[in-house]
C-alpha cells in the first residue's frame, strides 16, 4: 500500500459515495433526516444511531444510518461491525447487506520546502467501513434485541377520509416506516397511522399513494418516460402532490406539508422551466386520478362529497 497516495484516492472515494447516497435518497424525494412520520414513535422514543458500545454516531454518519434504517424499514438505533457481531457471539444473517459508515483520521506526510527542508504535516483523510443494524443479526446479546415497542394510543383517523379511501378498494399494508405504492404487487405500505403526528398527515399521505395507484395500467395507465424522460419520476410525484390536494381539498382535509415531497421542488422547477404545458398536463392527470378515485365510491359517499 502507498501510504503517500491511497489515504487521499481513499477520500476522494469515500466523500463521492457518501454524496452520491444523500443525492440518491434526495432525487427519489426522500430526506434522510425528515418525514411526515417519526419512525422513533415505531420504537417509542427517537435516538441518533448508536455503536455498538452505545455511544451516538455524529455528523454525516448520523444521516447515512438515518437513511439506511428509513429505506430499510429498521426501527433498532444499534449498528455494528461484521467483527463486533462475531465477537459478541452474533453472526450476520444470510443474504443481508451492511452499510456505509465513515471514519476521518489524519496521517503524517513528509515534505521538501522551497529550501530544501524536509518538513512534517497532518493530511485529514476520511474512509469507509461497513456496518450492520442488529436487526440483520442473529444470536447477539438479550441488550441489544429491542424491548416491544410500548403501545401507543389509538390515533382518532378522520373518519370520512377512511370511508372514502376503503371506497376505493385499494389495498393497504400498515408496517415498517415506510409509505410507498408497490405497483408489482399493486399495493400501498403505510406505517402504522400511530407513528404519524396527527390525522391529516396520516391522510394526506394516504391520499397522495392513492394517486400513484391510479397509475396503475389497468387504470389510468401514466407513462411519462417518452416525454419527461429522466425526470418522469418527478413527474408522476408531481401528479401525485396535485392530486392528493385536490382530494384533501374535496375530503376537507388540511394536511401539513409533507418535507419528503418539498424535495421534488429542483426537479419540478427543471421540467416546468423546460416544459411550459407541463404544469397544465400534471394538473390534468392529477384531475383524472382524483376523478377516478371518485368514481369509484358508493353512490352515497359520492353524493355526500358533492353536497
Amino acid at each position: 500500500m502507498n501510504s503517500k497516495t491511497t489515504p487521499q484516492s481513499s477520500k476522494v472515494d469515500v466523500y463521492a459515495r457518501v454524496t452520491d447516497r444523500i443525492v440518491e435518497d434526495l432525487a427519489a424525494g426522500v430526506r434522510p433526516w425528515m418525514k411526515p412520520w417519526s419512525a422513533g414513535h415505531t420504537e417509542g422514543r427517537i435516538s441518533r444511531p448508536l455503536r455498538h458500545n452505545g455511544t451516538p454516531y455524529r455528523g454525516v454518519n448520523v444521516l447515512l444510518l438515518w437513511g439506511e434504517a428509513q429505506a430499510k424499514g429498521f426501527c433498532s438505533p444499534s449498528w455494528m461491525t461484521y467483527k463486533q457481531a462475531q465477537e459478541l457471539g452474533g453472526q450476520v444473517k444470510k443474504g443481508e447487506a451492511g452499510s456505509l459508515v465513515v471514519y476521518a483520521d489524519r496521517y503524517t506526510k513528509s515534505e521538501t520546502n522551497e529550501r530544501g527542508e524536509e518538513a512534517e504535516r497532518e493530511v485529514a483523510f476520511m474512509k469507509g467501513y461497513t456496518v450492520f443494524n442488529v436487526e440483520q443479526i442473529d444470536g447477539l446479546p438479550a441488550q441489544y434485541v429491542a424491548p416491544p415497542a410500548p403501545a401507543l394510543p389509538p390515533l382518532p383517523l378522520h373518519q370520512a377520509a377512511e370511508v372514502f379511501f376503503t371506497g376505493t378498494g385499494a389495498t393497504f399494508c400498515h408496517g415498517g416506516s415506510r409509505a410507498f405504492y408497490a405497483p408489482a404487487r399493486d399495493f400501498i405500505q403505510l406505517p402504522p397511522a400511530e407513528a404519524f403526528r396527527d390525522a391529516e398527515s396520516y391522510a394526506g399521505t394516504k391520499a397522495h399513494e392513492l394517486i400513484h395507484w391510479t397509475g396503475h395500467p389497468s387504470r389510468n395507465a401514466r407513462e411519462f418516460g417518452l416525454r419527461f424522460g429522466d425526470r418522469a419520476y418527478a413527474f408522476e410525484e408531481l401528479v401525485a402532490e396535485l392530486g392528493a390536494a385536490f382530494l384533501c381539498a374535496d375530503l376537507d382535509i388540511t394536511p401539513e406539508v409533507q418535507p419528503d415531497h418539498a424535495a421534488y421542488l429542483a426537479h419540478w422547477l427543471l421540467v416546468l422551466k423546460e416544459d411550459k404545458r407541463a404544469i397544465f398536463s400534471a394538473a390534468a392527470h392529477a384531475q383524472r386520478a382524483a376523478d377516478y378515485l371518485q368514481a369509484l365510491q358508493p353512490v352515497s359517499s359520492a353524493e355526500q362529497l358533492a353536497a
